[in-house]
């Protein structure tokens, strides 16, 4: 079975298809990318309502099973900033790093509380919704960025229950406990039990 994943990000195409080779090594599923014109307003104001908008509109051009995802970075001391708006923060993720680094000078290691989230919603080849899910993943802002795998902000997250950044933990370890990974496996035990 293909499902369409609604992104032009063929590395997060590659993540998910890891995750899904990883946990599931008898699923016969393969997302893939949707077809060239997909590029949806992510105008909403949620990542469910983000996450709603990508997958329908993969759906249109595809007519066929779609998934979407849409994440980001919430973190406490600055109301849940960047959230949403986590890939648009600053220009580049260096950029970006810079920018949560010097909003969050001067606040204690212990109030730096942070979540990845991530939102997902799987679209049935009507054009439903078929499932829907909040993937996330608890931790806290660092000062200081350390490691060089993942992206994003990978490299000044400390998950709960770590001394390691995301960007210091290898790719296996990264998908047992992000929250791409916790909302994919949500969906992957739906697929399997319908």
């Amino acid at each position: 079975m293909k499902i369409v994943l609604a992104s032009s990000n063929i590395h997060k195409v590659q993540e998910i298809n890891e995750i899904v080779k990883s946990s599931h090594p008898d699923l016969d599923l393969e997302f893939v990318l949707p077809p060239e014109d997909f590029d949806p307003d992510e105008n909403g104001k949620t990542f469910e309502e983000n996450s709603y908008i990508k997958a329908h509109a993969a759906w249109k051009l595809s007519k066929t099973w779609t998934l979407a995802d849409d994440s980001g970075l919430c973190i406490d001391a600055l109301g849940g900033n960047p959230g949403i708006y986590s890939a648009r923060y600053a220009e580049t993720p260096v950029l970006r790093i810079q920018r949560v680094l010097r909003e969050l000078e001067g606040v204690a290691e212990e109030k730096r509380t942070a979540r990845f989230c991530c939102a997902m919603t799987l679209i049935n080849p009507k054009g439903d919704i078929e499932y829907n899910v909040l993937g996330k993943c608890e931790g806290k802002i660092i000062s200081q960025a350390r490691g060089i795998n993942g992206f994003g902000y990978d490299p000044i997250f400390v998950p709960d229950g770590y001394n390691t950044t995301i960007a210091e933990l290898s790719e296996e370890e990264k998908n047992e406990i992000s929250h791409r990974g916790n909302a994919l496996r949500e969906v992957l035990r739906y697929i399997c039990n319908k």
